[in-house]
């Protein structure tokens, strides 16, 4: 059960690269926790299990490979999956600072450049990356040394340019506005986080770029994959989810506060977006109420 957000205090000394666990366990016991270091967390013999990064609760399947960014919730928990034999995990944790700014402006690190701004929300990463990545994982964690750093350096860039990753959380969630690679599309982004309680108007979003609706409806979708009105609704669920996590007020408020303009419409798009209700999403938590 959880009753508060743990903050972690990992091991990482202030002259370490990164830090490796290899470890087996029957079940998990680690409660929901953040931290200001980068995290990759591979889990095999787990299927059943569940995961929990940032907003976003989702069962996980034999195997995977998960990336998160600092401070952003994170913790896997026993839900189905209680059995006699025990899971893996292999978890690397890296900070900030491994990488200087000025060397990931080059253009032969910009996906991982992307890679990080995206573990923000949390990256699911596919099954067949997963498996590319199980083995090197495990022969990181037998290396020492300089050995240890190159393939972990090589491993981040083949993470980086995988395909079918998935981001975890919604956009507003970490309340953060560096995932877009264009200014327009952040421009956007900064005006519907500065009114997300508000109507916002599609006509008044476009007049911003001084564009037609239908070219900026077009650029929206290309740029997001999304339409405007699901893009402004993303970003509202962000700050929805984390109220229902963080404050005690009541699911009404929380939907008007955001602004969704009535309840029905509140739990529908809630639903859609995270398969269960705002109802259901708080029990889901435990009654977390407060990060320490």
């Amino acid at each position: 059960m959880r009753n508060q957000i743990h903050r972690e205090i990992t091991p990482l000394q202030e002259d370490d690269c990164f830090l490796v666990f290899d470890r087996e366990r029957d079940l998990f016991t680690f409660p929901i926790h953040f931290h200001p270091e980068y995290e990759i967390n591979f889990i095999a013999k787990a299927k059943g299990a569940r995961r929990v990064v940032g907003d976003h609760i989702g069962e996980i399947t034999d195997m995977e490979l998960v990336m998160v960014g600092p401070n952003l919730y994170h913790g896997w928990e026993n839900y189905k999956n209680i059995s006699d034999h025990m899971h893996h995990e292999i978890t690397i944790q890296f900070p900030r600072d491994l990488f200087q700014e000025h060397l990931l402006q080059k253009n032969i690190l910009k996906p991982i450049r992307e890679m990080m701004q995206n573990a923000n929300r949390g990256i699911l990463f596919s099954e067949q990356t997963t498996e590319m990545a199980s083995e090197r994982l495990m022969e990181i964690s037998k290396k020492r040394g300089f050995d240890s750093y190159m393939e972990f350096q090589s491993l981040l860039y083949d993470l980086a340019i995988s395909r079918d990753q998935r981001l975890l959380t919604n956009i507003s969630f970490q309340k953060t506005s560096d995932f877009f690679n264009s200014d327009r599309i952040e421009k956007i982004y900064n005006y519907v986080r500065d009114n997300y309680n508000k109507r916002i108007m599609l006509e008044e979003a476009a007049g911003l770029l001084n564009m037609s609706i239908v070219s900026f409806s077009r650029l929206i979708k290309q740029r997001t994959g999304k339409s405007f009105v699901d893009f402004v609704n993303e970003i509202r669920l962000g700050y929805a989810t984390r109220m229902l996590i963080e404050t005690n007020k009541s699911v009404s408020e929380i939907c008007y506060e955001c602004g969704f303009n009535n309840i029905s419409n509140f739990n529908r798009t809630f639903k859609k977006k995270q398969n269960c209700t705002p109802s259901e999403f708080r029990t889901n938590f435990n009654g977390v109420k407060n990060v320490f």
